[in-house]
């Protein structure tokens, strides 16, 4: 597959291209400042993933757009934004996008469906990219033009081991049998490009965990 990967320099875009790497497929990383790629047998390119004009071109001829964006803190209204502008772009070109978003909004398991953001114990300081997060999944369900598929991660997500092996699950927060919601950037990774190769979930999201 050829592949496009915006957000390449993060902890998850990098993963994420690593990944697809290993499996033969042919990646485009984009960054906004690509001196801060490591070196990669991607063709590795600048683009902005706000920007519908570069999506555009960076899609054209692509079999799929991967997007792990974040935005620094103060602007996590950038979430919505990228998420508008990726749609544009795609919707031009007619290219699957997947979309890494955030787990803010999964139901919680024995709460009466409460989401994980409305949860008593949620971080105040969590709220504004947990809000945003909400938003660049709303941005996405009003949009009917492009084939899109958005993951949410568990509670926790942090660098750590490949293991191949995960769970699937659609709007609730999946945890294990001692209540732990988590899993490693690299089977996120994993379970991207798993999507990729054989796709189940079209307009919706899904969520992965141990």
């Amino acid at each position: 597959m050829r592949i496009t990967v915006f957000g390449a320099t993060g902890a998850v875009g990098g993963r994420v291209v690593a990944e697809a790497l290993s499996r033969g497929h042919e990646v485009t990383a984009v960054a906004r400042d690509p001196a801060r790629l490591p070196p990669t047998a991607a063709r590795v390119v600048t683009g902005d993933a706000s920007d519908a004009e570069d999506v555009a071109t960076l899609s054209a001829g692509q079999d799929l757009v991967i997007s792990a964006t974040r935005p620094a803190p103060g602007y996590e209204d950038d979430l919505v934004t990228t998420a508008k502008a990726l749609l544009a772009g795609l919707a031009r070109t007619g290219v699957r996008l997947l979309l890494v978003g955030g787990a803010a909004g999964l139901t919680v398991p024995g709460t009466g469906g409460l989401t994980v953001v409305e949860t008593p114990d949620f971080p105040p300081a969590l709220r504004p990219i947990a809000l945003a997060c909400n938003g660049q999944l709303d941005a996405c369900r009003a949009e009917t033009g492009v084939d899109w598929a958005y993951l949410s991660p568990p509670a926790l997500l942090e660098p750590g081991e490949r293991t191949g092996v995960y769970r699937l699950g659609r709007d609730e927060l999946l945890a294990d049998a001692a209540g732990r919601s988590a899993i490693s950037m690299e089977d996120l990774a994993v379970a991207l490009l798993d999507e990729a190769e054989r796709p189940r979930h079209h307009r919706a999201r899904f969520t992965v965990a141990y």
